[in-house]
């Protein structure tokens, strides 16, 4: 599993530029998004750590979810993503985090279709959430590969956009 090379180095530089850490809360990718911070240069000074969790139970026990909230949704919403990504920065007393949930499989509970949900948080404040869909005849291992590369995509962004932020 290869990630483009600039897009990880560009998120390096600017997390050990700006001495802050992040943390990552994954279900539908499944710990590409972890994976693809350990290929970063120098991870170990920005990277803290993530938790995957797969069943309801353990996302609501590892993500410190609302249990009737979570099961309505079967862990999988625009919310559920925002609250996995505060729990987890607390967690592990990070700046930054990412969150994911979403199917990277056609099942009845998506409808049929492959999607995912995603959030950025930092500061202790989400400050993007979005969702990525994709075909549904498209394989788990390529939507999961995409949903990371697209989420890895837009937090340079946010990143690079609060740097800017910053100094002004």
């Amino acid at each position: 599993m290869e990630f483009p090379k600039i897009l990880l180095n560009k998120i390096s530089h600017y997390l050990i530029d700006r001495n802050e850490k992040i943390s990552i809360a994954e279900t539908v990718t499944s710990g590409f998004v972890q994976l693809a911070f350990s290929q970063m240069p120098d991870a170990q000074q920005f990277f803290c750590g993530g938790i995957t969790a797969f069943t309801n139970d353990e996302k609501i026990r590892h993500f410190g979810l609302d249990a009737e909230e979570a099961q309505s949704v079967n862990c999988v919403s625009e919310g559920i993503t925002e609250k996995m990504a505060l729990n987890v920065a607390q967690k592990f007393g990070t700046e930054w985090s990412v969150a994911t949930t979403g199917y990277s499989v056609p099942v009845a509970e998506s409808d049929y279709e492959i999607f995912a949900y995603y959030s950025i948080a930092y500061r202790g404040e989400v400050i993007f959430s979005d969702k990525i869909e994709l075909h549904p005849l498209t394989k788990a291992l390529d939507a999961q590969n995409y949903f990371a590369e697209c989420i890895l995509s837009s937090l340079r962004c946010e990143v690079k956009k609060n740097l800017l932020q910053l100094s002004v």
